[in-house]
């Protein structure tokens, strides 16, 4: 429930900011921030944390087959997100209509897919993350009224801040020399999750890769199956439709973060090592993304 609600809280930002990316019509960046994001914490996120962890706690263990149901889970979201890419290559008359409508046929089905892993988490009691503990720590927490008083505050504060970030879009572009493509694969889902990107490694560090690993991987699974999906009906509301159709270098970024988080989290195991090689992974796709942009 934690990597849950952490993982909602943090991609709320993000959200926002694609938000007002549709509106302005910025539909490619949009995408490219939906690709940046899911390999951002499948790989960048995912991989500071095992190695702040690994350093400070040697080899860290969790649940392998939580982790492998969310990789799977995660896998089939980005089998959803290929086909459409695929068929846009069609010959067929009318395929951008087609395309669209596959879209959101796909779209609806991904959100099905994941309130079910929601339920199955939720329900699942052989998971430990859902047995009763016998020590629990205490902390002072704060009421719900100032919790949600805060979370409005910073909510407002993230629209002011999301409006200024996307209006400048265009003036970086021309200003620097850094492509669309880019800044929203790379620098967007940075800015937006750097909360999020912060808890999980502050907990990895405590020794708590569980969580660490539900935050990263939870995060990825929400905005394949659900953030994009609800974009591609909200983009249709708005006047601005958005497919679900990427290129081919962001097709293939995301599938091997997949296979790579994979290997990575199959034994049940974690060590400084698996989490330098993750960031190597990623600093690669992030020079190729900038030195080839899209």
């Amino acid at each position: 429930m934690g990597g849950l609600i952490n993982a909602t809280l943090g991609n709320a930002a993000e959200l926002i900011i694609t938000l007002f990316a549709i509106n302005k019509g910025l539909l490619e960046l949009v995408k490219a921030s939906i690709t940046g994001s899911i390999i951002g914490n499948l790989l960048f996120v995912l991989g500071l944390s095992i190695l702040a962890g690994g350093v400070k706690n040697g080899i860290q263990k969790f649940d392998r087959r939580h982790t492998t149901n969310n990789t799977i889970l995660l896998s089939i979201a980005i089998l959803g997100l290929v086909i459409p890419s695929l068929f846009s290559h069609s010959t067929a008359s009318g395929v951008n209509q087609k395309v669209e409508i596959l879209s959101l046929c796909v779209a609806g089905v991904m959100i099905g897919l994941y309130a079910l892993g929601i339920i199955f988490s939720l329900k699942d009691r052989r998971n430990p993350s859902v047995a009763p503990t016998e020590h629990m720590e205490l902390h002072q927490t704060w009421s719900i009224k100032k919790s949600l008083i805060v979370l409005a505050m910073a909510t407002a504060g993230i629209v002011w801040m999301s409006e200024i970030l996307v209006g400048s879009v265009e003036h970086v572009v021309a200003g620097s020399g850094i492509s669309e493509f880019f800044l929203g694969i790379i620098l967007v889902p940075i800015i937006g999750n750097v909360a999020e990107h912060l808890v999980a490694i502050t907990v990895a560090v405590k020794n708590k890769m569980e969580l660490s690993m539900e935050i990263a991987v939870s995060s990825s699974l929400q905005i394949a199956l659900f953030v994009a999906p609800v974009l591609v009906f909200v983009s249709l509301l708005m006047g601005n439709p958005l497919n679900l159709v990427f290129n081919t270098f962001e097709l293939a970024a995301l599938v091997a973060a997949v296979i790579v988080s994979y290997f990575v989290a199959a034994d049940g195991e974690s060590n400084w090592l698996e989490g330098a090689a993750l960031l190597v992974v990623y600093v690669i796709f992030g020079l190729a993304f900038f030195i080839f942009p899209s």
